[in-house]
């Protein structure tokens, strides 16, 4: 089974780690969703730089991650995106969203 999760490391410093796949994506949506719900900071950044490995959930999860803080009135920015994620935004046309050069 893949190991993974989601939780504030730093003040506004959303932290994905391990393998974001079909198996992890729906409970780390549920954590991060209630983990930015209950921020009380003005910006946000998502650190992937734990992430081990992604399939297409990994990137779902961040676009949805940065729908939510905007509905909550955050800023959101997106650090460290592993290679393979880089790989499927490029593909999906998301570079430009992710802020990815």
């Amino acid at each position: 089974m893949s190991e993974a999760s989601v939780r504030f490391s730093s003040s506004g410093q959303l932290q994905l780690m391990g393998v974001l796949d079909y198996r992890t994506g729906p409970q780390l949506r549920k954590q991060g969703a209630a983990l930015i719900k209950s921020s009380d900071a003005s910006s946000l950044t998502l650190d992937c730089s734990g992430v081990v490995k992604s399939s297409s959930v990994g990137l779902a999860l961040l676009l949805a991650f940065m729908r939510d803080a905007r509905d909550a009135g955050k800023s959101v920015s997106v650090q460290a995106l592993p290679e393979d994620m880089q790989e499927i935004a490029q593909v999906s046309g998301l570079t430009e969203l992710l802020d990815i050069h």
